[in-house]
């Protein structure tokens, strides 16, 4: 067997209230984090992706060198890495250790040799220094408080400017060579009021342009740092980032009174408003010019908002996706390579198969959704920590929930369309969101499984008990206890003969179904918890992931032989699906913890 990697459906930015997001672009892709991992994302087709895992602390910014070969991305513990953009492995060129807290910004020089990195340190608050050796190139000095964004002209002689929680820009100039201070009386300018949110220089170096809480926008001269002027009739609330154009003749902003306005430079008057909605989650919180007419602003709630400028006054595309981890995912019930994902944060999105996502409408859950199932009459339900089961129709939740008896854990469905819902301490089987019955075992019920009318539920002693279901009742028909560890995950295979059942000690047995016995317990090279377990449709192999990263194809007919799928998915798979299958080909997908889904082409061989 083999394997190639086809899609990356990345997440989308992770948002936190109050705070600006620093996006940027490069060749008309947007960069970005989420949670330890760092995306470039192709916003003209979804499955285009680039991931970068190297943090080990969450990221914060990340940005592309003027040359396009190297990323460098920062991270909560104030450490800068700068890696290869060009490959697959994307291979670390140099890791510093820039700071003892976290990094708001940093930024190139136009040469692609230097970068500056800046943020909340203990003992300062920024650092300029050569990306390949980490040597120091200058002093970032002048701010008693948080900063929070760098700007560099990226044309000799170079020049910078720094913006923080203290309301100050500090200009700071020097030779060709390096990036210095000058002397207090010409470094420090005091334009705005309130905290200076972001700054950024225009392409063409001749000037630079603040914002700011204050809702104010100010442009300075890009080589001696004097103020030109303010922008007219800024923005109501809070202005988070802005983002110059390739020509440097206008600049976009983005607030927290859910706006994006462009603005032109020459004359400082507005030219666009675009508003996106009301309430915070269409706040405004990122901003980046990703070609000349196209623009990309960020929604509190994740949303990425695509315009155009030659397009009226709407995003001509959003782009949504997770923010937080995916912890479970299936195959939607229509087919046609498309899925649903439920999220950490309770939300649940559906993807086309071109791996767009698009996130479900009405009464979601408010927290972890633990659960996601589809009955033989094409239904959908969901399960989440907040303790309700919910139905899903089309694009949307539907009204009705049922609210269970504890937590629930995981969800399957028997051929009756009957939905069973195990929880800390009791399995409870409900149809048209009444409760059937409920089973109360004395061990602890742990995974779940069926096919047809029969049920097999894993428990805390380390079995797995059969049942045949009647519509009313679960009258137990065999016992499995091959394995030695708590179980984790269960999974039929689609002609229901055979069982896999994943365990806490990274084990999967395989069990004949109709005599009760092992078929093989050589499925065994996962070294963390088994979280996920999906059949091929001709239930001759078995996909798995598990806690340790990994994803393995297994076997039935040679159960020594499998694909490793090493490092798939950074933090731990919490979800493998089979998308497609056919012959001897499949696609393969998997997600979890770092909340994109990667898709990968796998080719069996006999």
């Amino acid at each position: 067997m083999s394997f190639a990697r086809v899609a990356l459906y990345t997440a989308n930015p992770t948002t936190t209230r109050g705070v600006s997001v620093k996006l940027s672009a490069s060749k008309e892709k947007i960069v970005y984090t989420n949670g330890k991992t760092v995306f470039i994302r192709d916003i003209a087709n979804s499955a285009l992706g680039l991931s970068y895992s190297g943090h080990l602390q969450n990221a914060t910014v990340a940005r592309v060198s003027p040359t396009g070969y190297y990323c460098a991305s920062a991270d909560t513990s104030g450490t800068v890495r700068v890696w290869d953009t060009v490959g697959e492995d994307q291979s670390l060129k140099g890791e510093f250790k820039v700071i003892s807290g976290r990094i708001n910004d940093l930024e190139w020089d136009g040469e692609s040799k230097r970068i500056i990195a800046v943020g909340d340190g203990k003992e300062k608050f920024g650092h300029a220094f050569m990306f390949d050796s980490g040597s120091s190139t200058g002093e970032i000095i002048g701010h008693s408080k948080v900063i929070n964004a760098v700007a560099i002209r990226h044309q000799r002689p170079f020049r910078a400017a720094t913006a923080g929680d203290d309301n100050l820009i500090v200009f700071h100039q020097g030779n060709n060579a390096t990036i210095l201070r000058t002397t207090p009386s010409e470094q420090t300018i005091k334009t705005h009021t309130k905290f200076v949110q972001d700054i950024r220089y225009a392409p063409s170096g001749d000037q630079f342009a603040s914002v700011g809480s204050d809702g104010k926008i100010f442009l300075y001269d890009g080589k001696l740092g004097e103020t030109l002027g303010e922008f007219s009739e800024g923005h109501t609330g809070t202005i988070y980032t802005l983002s110059w154009s390739p020509d440097s003749k206008a600049i976009s902003t983005s607030s927290a009174d859910t706006t994006v306005k462009l603005w032109d430079v020459e004359t400082r008057k507005a030219t666009t408003t675009y508003t996106l909605g009301t309430g915070l989650e269409h706040q405004q919180v990122g901003n980046v010019w990703s070609s000349p007419d196209t623009i990309v602003s960020l929604s509190f709630s994740g949303a990425l908002n695509v315009f155009d400028m030659r397009s009226g006054e709407k995003p001509v595309k959003v782009l949504h996706g997770p923010q937080k981890a995916v912890t479970v995912a299936i195959p939607a019930p229509t087919g046609s390579e498309t899925f649903l994902a439920g999220t950490a944060d309770g939300r649940v999105f559906s993807y086309d198969s071109t791996g767009a996502a698009t996130p479900l409408t009405g009464q979601g859950h408010t927290n972890l959704v633990s659960g996601l199932t589809s009955t033989p009459d094409g239904r959908v339900f969901s399960a989440g920590y907040d303790d309700q089961v919910r139905e899903v129709e089309g694009s949307s939740f539907t009204a009705s929930a049922f609210s269970t008896g504890s937590q629930p854990k995981t969800l399957a469905t028997t051929s009756d369309n009957t939905v069973f819902v195990v929880g800390v301490d009791t399995v409870e089987a409900v149809r048209n969101n009444q409760k059937v019955t409920d089973l109360r075992p004395g061990a602890s019920p742990t995974a779940i499984a069926a096919t047809g009318s029969l049920v097999a539920i894993g428990f805390g002693d380390q079995k797995v008990r059969l049942f045949n279901w009647d519509g009313k009742t679960l009258q137990e028909a065999g016992l499995l206890e091959a394995n030695k560890g708590v179980l984790t995950v269960l999974a039929f295979s689609p002609d229901g003969l055979k069982l896999a059942a994943g365990d806490s000690s990274g084990k999967i047995i395989l069990y004949d179904v109709r005599k009760r016995e092992v078929i093989t317990s050589r499925w065994s090279f996962h070294s963390a918890r088994i979280n996920t377990l999906s059949w091929t449709a001709d239930s001759l192999h078995c996909a798995s992931g598990a806690l340790d990263t990994h994803i393995y194809v297994w076997s039935v007919q040679k159960p020594l032989k499998n694909i490793a799928i090493k490092s798939a998915v950074p933090g731990g798979v919490n979800a493998v699906f089979w998308v497609s299958h056919a012959n001897q080909e499949g696609r393969l997908a998997g997600t979890g913890a770092d909340a994109a889904v990667k898709v990968w082409r796998v080719t069996f061989h006999g």
